[in-house]
């Protein structure tokens, strides 16, 4: 999110009629040797707006331990602070001090939160405040699965690594009697005053600590247990609670408390003091629960059981390995190898697991659940992550996304509202952002074959999903068929987005062969007609009379019924009738010129620097890939007589707004949207209509690809003549006969086959 535009394509291929002769790939094959992990980068995105971390976690893991590099404070004498935006993730590559080294992360978000239990190691005389250390990027390493960094102040080296759902944390010191472990409850990243509601440490004997912390904030009700073990007893230990509490009509803020095992109180810091030999190294297990601190302890047990730290380094890497070999590729440089790992790395960073290693969980309505027959996950980014990153799930990680689906249906269960996720996390419903996809990540599962959850209840959730009233501006829509902009703001983009889960909603109740609701359905996802003006061709917003709003600019994103984007880029969202926008819009010549125009223009910078809506990051002209309404765009062309800019549009973007470096992500990720943009359209396609079995074909980055299918197949990817400057694709044959289509449907894919792109420097249309 907080980026802004559009975009679009669509491709299809021909089905392979008998591929039981294809090459397969066995669960054991998948576990192979290749250390795929060197490609990967965790630092990309880590300077200016990605908004990424770059500790260590597991392929969706429920843990993800990384330093904090600063400390802002949301607001500022009762202002928005505008520097915490820099700080979703915690860390910016920037920064030359690190505050410590906490266990939960979003990654690549448009909002903070999280930031839980933070811990510091010191040494010297005992500091519960400013105990920050400066580091060096030049005595730091990132790898997937593992952290280290220098921290000069106090001449430790800091190692962190992890399992699903524990953090484990080496710190080796010089010899000294005087060293500590800081544990900051007091510390959130979206950090305002009264976050906390009420925090709890219990010492349990010399090595184990337990507690937890409920918070509000963005999740408005968070609460999280952990467990602590320290691999050496410490020598005395105490806390600091850090409250200003009214006492007989005064402010007194509780001071330091010395070995008492019982801390409590909105904002504690605790201290545990050690004497350490020469080069000797403390080891913290810290595991983390959402249901309790005997949950938490039972997690630690199960998976990290030992002390060796490399045991569980090493089987987190071979995870990380495991999940990367899905997708083998050669490319036509090294930078672009490291490139497109790291992005596949990222698109694993979420959703998370949301549970204990015994199934239970904390649901949406607080009460205590058991996962039976799935998997819980949590952080459904869904406005983001609809459009990519879930397709690309039901490529590589079926399992995975049937287990989502079942876990949004879950939430569903356990709404007041009977809604599916909108944006949420931790047991909480944000209500951020518009629409409502989860209906998108339904609709694509459905129409490839993809899971075994219940797909008449997830009908019926969708359906109530889309008539709740408490639902900003449903109800008119229902009505009169669009948003009334003085109704409801965003409306034009409320409207369009609507139209296009309805659309959604139809695809799956079809298949349920409901032909009420798709009927009713269908009827719906027209209403993107109802705010296209064609006297000047643009969607623009109406009032609750029928009027078009007054003044109308289709460069301005204030009031002019848009969020995060513009009449430009934002009024070209119809995903699911792409024939008829562009018949509307004037035909096919009449559109690749608006297109041309979309990339082309110049923009007043004074525009942009006036604009909070529009991300200074990833813009060409008006179109902005540093953000997911225009994720489709570039594809749009292959809906022309002009295919072939979809492929330069998509070849430039991929080499320009994309790299293998600390600032190689051109916005946020978005819980690995961007990232997922990258993977696909590096392979030659994207799914530009989730709910739809098709994909587009662009213009594929690497030089051969094999994706190994979990149903044991292998979908192969070949260039002939691929370099830079062959961006144009010539041909395209599918299982050794040409395809005359820039469609390729999921089934070719999932069937196992061989797809060949002949490049060319020359323009040449596919359809």
């Amino acid at each position: 999110m907080r980026k802004s535009v559009i975009l679009f394509i669509s491709v299809v291929l021909f089905s392979c009629n008998n591929n039981n002769s294809l090459p397969k790939v066995s669960k054991k094959e998948l576990k192979n040797s290749a250390n795929y992990i060197e490609y990967v980068n965790p630092m990309v995105g880590t300077k200016n707006m990605g908004h990424t971390f770059p500790g260590s976690t597991t392929p969706f893991g429920m843990v993800q331990l990384s330093p904090t590099t600063n400390i802002q404070p949301f607001f500022i004498d009762g202002k928005y602070n505008k520097d915490t935006y820099k700080y979703c993730s915690g860390y910016q590559y920037e920064d030359s001090l690190i505050y410590g080294f906490s266990h939960t992360h979003f990654s690549g978000t448009g909002h903070s939160d999280l930031g839980d239990f933070l811990l510091m190691p010191t040494v010297g005389e005992l500091q519960l405040i400013d105990i920050q250390s400066e580091f060096s990027h030049t005595n730091e390493n990132a790898e997937a699965g593992y952290y280290s960094v220098n921290l000069d102040k106090y001449d430790i080296k800091a190692e962190l690594t992890s399992s699903d759902r524990v953090g484990f944390h080496q710190y080796s010191f010089q010899e000294t009697d005087s060293a500590h472990i800081i544990l900051d409850l007091e510390y959130n990243i979206y950090n305002f005053e009264g976050k906390n509601i009420w925090t709890s440490v219990r010492v349990e004997n010399d090595s184990t600590i337990t507690g937890f912390r409920q918070t509000t904030g963005w999740a408005r009700n968070k609460t999280i247990y952990f467990a602590m073990k320290f691999s050496k007893p410490f020598r005395s230990y105490g806390h600091e609670k850090r409250d200003d509490i009214p006492y007989n009509g005064f402010y007194r803020r509780f001071n330091e408390k010395k070995n008492f095992p019982e801390m409590a109180g909105k904002n504690i810091k605790a201290y545990f003091n050690f004497m350490i030999e020469e080069d000797e190294k403390i080891q913290i297990k810290f595991a983390l629960s959402s249901v309790s601190t005997a949950g938490a302890l039972n997690n630690m047990d199960a998976e990290i059981p030992h002390w060796d730290f490399k045991k569980t380094k090493k089987e987190t890497q071979d995870k990380w390995n495991n999940e990367l070999s899905k997708i083998e590729v050669e490319c036509i440089e090294k930078e672009d190898k490291e490139t497109f790992y790291t992005a596949l790395y990222h698109t694993m960073l979420g959703p998370v697991l949301y549970e204990d290693v015994d199934g239970k969980y904390k649901g949406l309505d607080k009460n205590i659940h058991i996962s039976t027959g799935f998997t819980n996950y949590t952080i459904f980014s869904l406005w983001d992550t609809y459009r990519a990153l879930h397709p690309l799930f039901n490529i590589i990680h079926t399992e995975r996304n049937n287990d989502m689906i079942k876990s949004m249906l879950a939430h569903q269960d356990q709404s007041v509202h009977r809604m599916l996720p909108i944006w949420s996390h931790y047991a909480n419903e944000n209500w951020c952002m518009i629409g409502y996809h989860a209906t998108s990540v339904i609709a694509d599962a459905i129409s490839k074959d993809v899971g075994d959850f219940n797909k008449l209840k997830a009908l019926d959730a969708c359906i109530s999903t889309s008539n709740v009233s408490y639902f900003d501006g449903i109800e008119s829509y229902k009505e009169k068929g669009y948003v009334p902009e003085d109704v409801s703001s965003s409306s034009v983009s409320k409207t369009l987005e609507f139209a296009y889960n309805d659309w959604c909603i139809a695809q799956i109740s079809e298949k349920l062969d409901n032909s009420r609701v798709t009927k009713e359905y269908l009827k719906r996802s027209e209403n993107f007609r109802n705010l296209y003006d064609k006297n000047i061709g643009f969607m623009r917003a109406k009032l609750k009379n029928g009027d078009w709003k007054t003044p109308f600019d289709p460069m301005d994103t204030h009031g002019q019924g848009f969020i995060e984007g513009n009449a430009w880029n934002y009024g070209l969202y119809v995903p699911h009738q792409i024939d008829t926008m562009i018949q509307i819009m004037g035909g096919k010549d009449r559109f690749s010129s608006k297109l041309d125009s979309l990339f082309n223009m110049e923009i007043d910078e004074k525009f942009i620097e006036n604009t909070e809506d529009i991300s200074r990051d990833g813009i060409i002209g008006n179109y902005v890939h540093g953000n997911e309404p225009g994720h489709h765009i570039p594809y749009l062309y292959n809906w022309t007589n002009d295919s072939w800019k979809t492929q330069e549009r998509v070849r430039m973007i991929m080499n320009t707004m994309y790299g293998n470096k600390e600032n190689g992500l051109c916005g946020n990720d978005d819980a690995g949207q961007m990232s997922a943009w990258f993977v696909f359209s590096s392979l030659g396609f994207y799914p530009v209509c989730p709910g739809s079995n098709e994909y587009a074909i662009g213009s594929p980055l690497v030089k051969n690809a094999t994706i190994r299918l979990e149903n044991g197949k292998k979908f192969l990817i070949n260039t002939i003549n691929q370099n830079k400057e062959n961006v144009f694709v010539k041909k395209i044959e599918l299982n050794g006969e040409v395809l005359n289509r820039d469609i390729l449907y999921h089934h070719e894919i999932s069937n196992g086959g061989e797809l060949t792109f002949y490049m060319s420097n020359t323009k040449n249309p596919l359809n």
